[in-house]
């Protein structure tokens, strides 16, 4: 962080109290990185405690009376500051408003009951055993009740609001529903009429395994290094559920290997670079502070997803990768021809599980996520209940009948972590993801070019200069006004889904 002396004491001492709390933050990310990764499973409770006490400890410095003497302080002086630096001061008030709201003894015990439920889910997973975990849920939902009345009476939202306010600021479910509900009326016209389409075209001919892992890491590698991720402050590692953590001078991405399905690998890694690239390029002159941080999760989706979805499923960069994965995998090179990859890749099928659906029908995971965290947040749904309700929804959405837990409500890890209000942010982030990739390509026309030869940095600097650089200088509509000159308008994602499937 640049060195400034201030005119306004106060808020030089809020700079240096946010880049501790900020440092210790980033201490629990690489803790977090550490439990999904390598972290043996009998050290759970140890870890449990150990991310409490940081948890307590990052709490007691942003709550001290100390702090808010010196936000008073700032705030009364604030006109000496200029226009960054007030959006800091600004960004620090609502830190210290929603932490104030939470009592230090519910942080600590969130922090526990997470990280006990966590580790008991990845084997409830692997066994597909909703019951073995369903008490410690039950304990995560109770306080993720807790803390979002706590945080309503703080901040004069609506308990689920501030639960999303969490991820991303100004998001309400009023305003969810306003984008889902004609979303769903629109997913439904498309998805049959896609399928008809589809059905009428050859079907691709799929990769044949065995996919040896040792290439599929490998591949992944390059990959990551051509999105821009440079390893000498990156890793690529394994969990569970592929996540990218760390922080922004320390990458950590994950991934999960199968032998019958590179696929998942492949282009789990790229969505995770895009959130990667997100970090890396936050404004340095602003590191551990509030505006040095990302605008929000369904800002940091966006990115993601124009990684994967907009640029590295289209045609121009398939015509690239194809002859990659047939120097990787051999065997026949019909499969791995652009047009089959394209039929394959952007294949549209419902299906149970989320981080592997198509375009199209991913939006129906997050509607029926998001009903049903709306629901056990406001206690209109018992956790016991959970594998019954999600798979009437599943029904009712993608006309699927769900054979077991382990494809059903145990597949994602957010409730089991307490991430509750985090699910939409996917789809608005897919909706921003289209509109950031359409207005990319109008300013720098040769992007689908530079795709073309597997080359991301053009699209990568458009992303650093219109969205990475401005931290959290502007809120989520705004940042999407001022690099598209619009805030998010679903209608640019329902006509991307047009071109691509139907055109």
């Amino acid at each position: 962080m640049t060195e400034v002396c201030y005119a306004v004491p106060a808020y030089e001492a809020l700079r240096g109290r946010f880049a501790r709390i900020a440092a210790l933050e980033e201490v629990a990310a690489i803790l977090h990185w550490d439990t999904s990764v390598t972290m043996p499973p009998g050290s759970a409770a140890a870890r449990g405690e150990q991310m409490a006490t940081l948890a307590g400890l990052a709490h007691q410095l942003i709550t001290a009376p100390e702090l808010a003497g010196h936000l008073e302080d700032a705030e009364e002086r604030a006109e000496m500051l200029g226009a960054d630096d007030r959006r800091n001061l600004a960004l620090m008030r609502r830190k210290q408003l929603r932490a104030t709201a939470l009592p230090a003894g519910l942080v600590e015990a969130a922090a526990r009951a997470n990280s006990a439920c966590e580790a008991a889910w990845r084997t409830a997973r692997r066994e597909s055993d909703f019951a073995s975990v369903s008490p410690l849920l039950a304990e995560v939902v109770r306080l993720a009740r807790e803390q979002a009345q706590a945080l309503a009476a703080a901040t004069g939202l609506a308990p689920y609001d501030a639960l999303m306010d969490g991820f991303q600021p100004g998001l309400s479910d009023a305003r969810v529903a306003e984008i889902f509900g004609p979303l769903e009326v629109a997913l439904r016209d498309l998805l049959p009429r896609v399928l008809e389409r589809q059905a009428a075209a050859p079907a691709p001919i799929p990769l044949a395994g065995p996919f040896p892992v040792e290439a599929q890491r490998t591949l992944c590698r390059m990959l990551a290094e051509r999105a821009g991720i440079d390893f000498a402050t990156a890793r690529l590692d394994e969990s569970t559920h592929p996540f990218c953590g760390g922080t922004p001078t320390d990458t950590r991405i994950t991934t999960r290997y199968r032998t019958d399905d590179a696929a998942q690998a492949i282009l789990g890694v790229l969505h995770e670079c895009g959130h990667a690239l997100y970090e890396r390029n936050l404004p340095r002159e602003w590191a551990r502070q509030p505006l040095g941080e990302a605008a929000g999760m369904a800002a940091h989706e966006s990115q993601s997803l124009i990684v994967e979805m907009q640029a590295c499923r289209s045609d121009a960069f398939l015509s690239w990768l194809g002859p990659r994965l047939h120097a990787a995998f051999g065997g026949d090179p019909a499969p791995y021809a652009p047009a089959n990859l394209a039929r394959l890749w952007r294949r549209v099928a419902p299906g149970f599980i989320r981080v592997e659906a198509d375009e199209v029908t991913y939006p129906a995971h997050i509607i029926l996520r998001w009903r049903l965290e709306r629901a056990l947040i406001a206690g209109d749904l018992a956790v016991p209940d959970l594998p019954g309700a999600w798979n009437a929804g599943m029904k009712a959405l993608l006309g699927l009948d769900v054979p077991d837990d382990a494809r059903g409500c145990l597949q994602d890890i957010h409730w089991y972590d307490g991430a509750f209000g985090y699910f939409p942010s996917y789809t608005l982030g897919a909706m921003a993801a289209a509109q950031l990739f359409a207005a990319a390509v109008a300013a720098v026309p040769e992007i689908p070019a530079r795709l073309a030869a597997g080359d991301l940095a053009a699209l990568a600097a458009w992303l650093q200069a219109n969205v990475h650089t401005h931290g959290s200088r502007f809120g989520f509509d705004d940042l999407l006004r001022a690099a598209t000159g619009r805030p998010l308008d679903p209608a640019v994602f329902i006509a991307h889904l047009r071109a691509r499937y139907l055109g």
